[in-house]
C-alpha cells in the first residue's frame, strides 16, 4: 500500500538549520556538562538530584510498551508477510548470538592480554556476601527454559503493565500476524486506528523530549555525586580495558555497517547524536528506545524491521555487556591469583553465553551472570563478585555507547538481508531532506506518512 505525499513541493528543501541554543544535542551536551560538575564539587546535592533522572526514565518507559505494539502491528501489515517476518526474526537471532559471541571471545582475548586484575591477591577471607546480595536481590539468575518461558505472557494486560518488553513483542507479533492472515482491507478501520493512535504517541515522545536535558542533568549529577570521579585510580586498569577494547570493537561495527549494509556509520552517528549523548548521559539505552527506532525507520529500514530487531537487540545483542562480562571475569580470577586455562575459559565462554541473554532491565543484572559462572567454575568465591560494585556505574557509558550502536547495525544488516532496507532513503535522511518522524513534537501527520512510505 503506497501513501501518497500530501507535503507542498518544496518541503524537500532542506530546512533552515535551528539557533544552536535550541538544539537538544547542545541542551543536552551542557546539561551533562553541569550534571559532572554538580557531582563533582557538591557531591551531596548531585547524588540528591537523583529522581530527576528517574523521573525522565519512568516517563519513556510510560510509553515505551505500546509504542513498540503500535511500531510493529503496523509495521507486520504493511508487510503483509507472516513468513516474512518470522524471517526477520531468526536472521536477527541468528546476527544476534553471532554477535555476543564474537565480543565474549574478544573480551576474554582482552583480558587475557591486558590481565587487569594480575597482582591484586585479594583475600579471599575479606569478602562479604551483604554487598552483593543488596545489589542482586539475591535473586537467582534464570535458566534458558525459564527465560524463554518467560517470553509468552500469562496475561497481555500484564505484559503491558510490567513493561516487560520481550512479552509485548511476543503478542504485537500475534497481533500484527493475525491482521495479516484475516486481511488488511477486512482490518483496515483497526489498522487505520492503530495507525492514529501510533501518531498520538509519537506526539506524547515529543512533549517528553523536550525535558531530556533535565534528566540527563540529574542522573549525571548522581552518578558523580555518589560514586565520584576520584574513583576511576582504584579500577584504572579494569576500565581501561574495558573502554579500549569498546573502541576496538565500535571501529570493528564501522566495517561491519560499511562492507554489507554500506552504511556510513559515522553519518548515521551524526544523524543521532541527540540520541547517543542522552543515552550516554542517563546511562540508559531504554531512554532512546522510541526515538532511535524512529530514526532507524527514517535512516531507511523498514518500519517492521526495525521494530522486530531493536526490542529483541535489547535483551539478546548487549555487545557492550557482553564485553564486560567475559573482561571482568578474568579480572576477579587474576584478582584471586588464578589465571585459567583454555578449557576452563571456554566453560565461561558457554555459561556466559546463557547468562548473559535477557539482561535488559534485570536489577544487577551483569552480578547475577557473573555469579552464576562463578558458583558454576568453582574457582573464586561468588562474593568476589562485589569487588565490581565500586566500578560498576563507571563502565555505564561504555555498555551503553557498545550497546546502542550494536543493536542500531544489528537493524541495518537485518534490513539489507531481508530486503526492507532503502539506501536512498538513509542518504535523504542523513542529508536533512527527508522529514523526520516525530523527533520533535511539532512532527506532523504528513510527516509520519511519508517516511512510513519510504521505508516500506
Amino acid at each position: 500500500m503506497k501513501l501518497a505525499s500530501p507535503l507542498p513541493s518544496d518541503t524537500s528543501s532542506t530546512p533552515p538549520k535551528k539557533p544552536l541554543y535550541k538544539s537538544l544535542f547542545f541542551q543536552i551536551l551542557v546539561a551533562v556538562c553541569l550534571g559532572i560538575g554538580i557531582g563533582h564539587f557538591w557531591p551531596d546535592l548531585g547524588s540528591a538530584l537523583r529522581p530527576l533522572g528517574d523521573g525522565f526514565i519512568q516517563l519513556i518507559k510510560m510509553i515505551i510498551a505500546p509504542l513498540i505494539f503500535l511500531v510493529i502491528v503496523t509495521g507486520i501489515s504493511a508487510v503483509g508477510d507472516v513468513k516474512a517476518v518470522g524471517r526477520v526474526g531468526v536472521k536477527a537471532l541468528v546476527y544476534f548470538t553471532g554477535a555476543t559471541l564474537f565480543a565474549l571471545v574478544f573480551g576474554l582475548v582482552v583480558g587475557n592480554i591486558v590481565q587487569p586484575g594480575a597482582g591484586l591477591n585479594i583475600d579471599p577471607n575479606t569478602l562479604s556476601q551483604d554487598a552483593l546480595n543488596a545489589k542482586t536481590g539475591t535473586a537467582p539468575p534464570k535458566d534458558a527454559g525459564a527465560f524463554l518461558l518467560g517470553i509468552i505472557p500469562t496475561s497481555v494486560v500484564g505484559a503491558f503493565a510490567s513493561n516487560s518488553l520481550l512479552q509485548v513483542l511476543c503478542f504485537s507479533v500475534f497481533f500484527g500476524g493475525a491482521i495479516v492472515v484475516v486481511g488488511r482491507e477486512r482490518c483496515l478501520p483497526v489498522v487505520t486506528l492503530l495507525e492514529t493512535v501510533l501518531e498520538l504517541f509519537f506526539k506524547i515522545m515529543g512533549w517528553v523530549m523536550r525535558v531530556a536535558p533535565v534528566g540527563a542533568f540529574g542522573a549525571m549529577a548522581f552518578i558523580i555525586g555518589q560514586y565520584g570521579l576520584g574513583s576511576l585510580s582504584t579500577y584504572a586498569l579494569l576500565i581501561a580495558a574495558c573502554y579500549g577494547a569498546a573502541i576496538i570493537f565500535i571501529g570493528l561495527l564501522f566495517v561491519v555497517a560499511w562492507v554489507y549494509p554500506r552504511v556510513p556509520l559515522w553519518q548515521f552517528i551524526k544523524y543521532s547524536r541527540e540520541e547517543f549523548l542522552l543515552a550516554l548521559g542517563t546511562a540508559s539505552t531504554e531512554s532512546v528506545l522510541p526515538r532511535i527506532m524512529t530514526k532507524l525507520t527514517n535512516a531507511g529500514c523498514s518500519r517492521a524491521t526495525t521494530g522486530l530487531v531493536v526490542p529483541t537487540g535489547y535483551s539478546f545483542n548487549l555487545d557492550g555487556a557482553a564485553l564486560y562480562l567475559s573482561i571482568s571475569l578474568l579480572f576477579l580470577a587474576q584478582a584471586f591469583g588464578h589465571n585459567l586455562d583454555l578449557g576452563q575459559q571456554l566453560a565461561a565462554l558457554g555459561i556466559l553465553m546463557l547468562t548473559s541473554k535477557g539482561m535488559a532491565g534485570v536489577p544487577g543484572s551483569a552480578f547475577l551472570a557473573l555469579s552464576a559462572t562463578a558458583a558454576a567454575l568453582g574457582i573464586f568465591p561468588v562474593a568476589g563478585v562485589a569487588l565490581l560494585l565500586g566500578a560498576d556505574r563507571l563502565m555505564d557509558s561504555m555498555r551503553v555507547s557498545v550497546n546502542l550502536l550494536g543493536n542500531c547495525v544489528a537493524t541495518f544488516v537485518v534490513a539489507k538481508w531481508e530486503g526492507q532496507f532503502d539506501r536512498d532513503a538513509m542518504l535523504r535522511a542523513f542529508s536533512g531532506e527527508l522529514p523526520e518522524v516525530a523527533v520533535n513534537a511539532e512532527g506532523t501527520t504528513a510527516d509520519l506518512k511519508v517516511a512510513s512510505a519510504s521505508a516500506r
